[in-house]
């Protein structure tokens, strides 16, 4: 089966009506020594509908994260903008409908992991809303331990708590920033099945940033591999895979096949920003 992939990724200048997320023409530079300027991010243009879960992989340095950033109003960009569900990221995380998790969790080491995925909810000045945290507690396989402090917990579990409370306030679209790739192997491919039960239960539009291609396939609806100097989209893929996307759907020949054209577009982005040939 031949795949589809578009390269490029550029999309009209303007957002689709009830898109959840739009990306339109978004570049960045960094100012570096002796008054030089860097250019890390170049005429970025996607959207996202409502309940799709996107990945985005790239080499290292090519602007991945500083993308996510820039969506979620952690960063500002120097040309274009971003809407989320029509509001701005500003607007959006005002309303508490931003969730993000990163590869540090982040977790308050005196606050139980109740407490730690109820504290949006204090720093947003509400009551939190006990029975969703238990629900998100059993969601993530931790019921058993909401009295646990995190230096009681594995990093796996640590993580865990850091995605449930990214979700807690039920957010229109989740970022994930390599939120596994601190973890062990076996963590890492236990936490993945386990994190699409928890998008599926859900239902977030979400965006997740890793360096893995299997994990980017087994987690998206599309994959946009990112080229660098500057940062850009590269490629993108669909991925026509049923889900759930347990380990046999994994070793069949279509994710493989997928795998492996997303792999070869990965190594072209990198040859495409060295210089360095793919084949040497």
């Amino acid at each position: 089966m031949r795949l589809p992939h578009t390269a490029g990724c550029r999309e009209t200048e303007t957002a689709p009506i009830g898109a959840a997320l739009a990306v339109q023409d978004i570049s960045k530079s960094f100012r570096i020594d002796r008054g030089q300027s860097l250019l890390a991010l170049h005429g970025i243009n996607f959207t996202a509908t409502a309940g799709e879960f996107f990945a985005v992989v790239g080499p290292s340095g090519c602007g991945k994260s500083t993308l996510l950033r820039i969506i979620a109003g952690l960063e500002s960009s120097d040309t274009g903008h971003v809407t989320i569900a029509g509001r701005t990221p500003a607007e959006t995380t005002v309303d508490h409908q931003l969730g993000v998790a990163f590869q540090d969790h982040a977790l308050l080491p005196w606050l139980s992991v109740a407490d730690n995925i109820a504290l949006p909810y204090r720093l947003a000045g509400l009551d939190p809303d006990r029975a969703r945290v238990a629900a998100l507690a059993r969601l993530v396989g931790l019921a058993d331990f909401v009295a646990a402090r995190p230096r009681q917990l594995s990093g796996g579990m640590r993580q865990r708590v850091s995605i449930a409370r990214a979700m807690v306030l039920k957010p229109v679209l989740l970022l994930l920033d390599e939120p596994f790739g601190a973890l062990d192997l076996v963590t890492r491919r236990t936490l993945n099945l386990e994190m699409q039960k928890i998008w599926s239960a859900l239902g977030t539009t979400a965006m997740l940033i890793t360096h893995s291609v299997d994990e980017a396939v087994q987690f998206g609806n599309r994959v946009f591999v990112m080229a660098a100097r500057p940062g850009r989209f590269f490629a993108e893929f669909p991925v026509p895979l049923p889900r759930p996307r347990d380990r046999a759907m994994m070793a069949s020949a279509l994710f493989i096949e997928i795998v492996q054209r997303i792999a070869q577009a990965l190594d072209e982005a990198t040859a495409a920003s060295t210089g360095i040939s793919s084949a040497s």
